[in-house]
């Protein structure tokens, strides 16, 4: 009997940037469109950095004025964002990374579950 491969959900992972790499990170991938304060590029063990995935500059200065009240409106642009040919080339690609094996989203954002990560994470497991 073929041994299953687990889906793209369970192979998904989101981290914050700033902590220390782990073995079962499988494929680390930094969606930030910035590089991280205070980071050495050594040290983050980066191997992807996709910016056509982050929220434009734009975007995410618009969001930083007043993230509380905007959080609903930000994930409807920057969904809108992700339509882009070339944003779903990058989707395409982490798509087919996650059924090879774990992937890990960083960035350095406090609030994992509320960030442009997150919103990233369901469009690549279809589950937004």
């Amino acid at each position: 009997m073929p041994t299953r491969r687990p889906g793209p959900a369970a192979n998904l992972r989101m981290r914050r940037v700033y902590d220390p790499p782990s073995p079962d990170d499988g494929l680390r991938v930094l969606v930030d469109r910035l590089w991280p304060r205070g980071l050495a590029k050594k040290r983050a063990d980066i191997a992807r950095w996709p910016k056509e995935l982050t929220p434009s500059d734009e975007l995410r200065r618009w969001y930083h004025e007043a993230p509380g009240e905007r959080h609903d409106e930000f994930v409807a642009r920057y969904e809108t964002e992700l339509d882009d040919p070339a944003a779903q080339q990058a989707l395409a690609a982490l798509r087919k990374a996650l059924h090879d094996g774990p992937v890990t989203l960083l960035t350095a954002v406090r609030d994992l579950p509320g960030s442009h990560a997150a919103v990233l994470a369901q469009h690549l497991t279809g589950t937004g």
